[in-house]
């Protein structure tokens, strides 16, 4: 369930990207909404855990913090590629 919760979140966070920032907008809303649920992924699967400070927790329990670092992913991964976009044309 928290892998669902951290690609909602991700995707939520490529939504608000591109409507309300912007970013992406070259691209469309289905690459913002792609990128930020990549993010999401990652950020709750990867980073999550290394940034754990609970070394009593259950991997299968809900974690905000975990939610927090997939949303935050999530965003810096949208930056980067607007910022790409911008540059490169990627």
């Amino acid at each position: 369930m928290n892998i669902v919760l951290w690609i909602l979140a991700g995707s939520i966070v490529g939504w608000l990207a591109y409507t309300v920032i912007g970013y992406n907008g070259e691209r469309g809303v289905v690459v913002s909404l792609v990128i930020g649920a990549f993010g999401g992924f990652v950020g709750g699967k990867v980073l999550a855990p290394m940034l754990s400070s609970s070394a009593a927790a259950v991997p299968g329990d809900f974690s905000m913090q975990a939610l927090f670092c997939a949303a935050a992913v999530a965003g810096a991964l949208l930056f980067l590629g607007n910022i790409s976009q911008k540059r490169w044309g990627i």
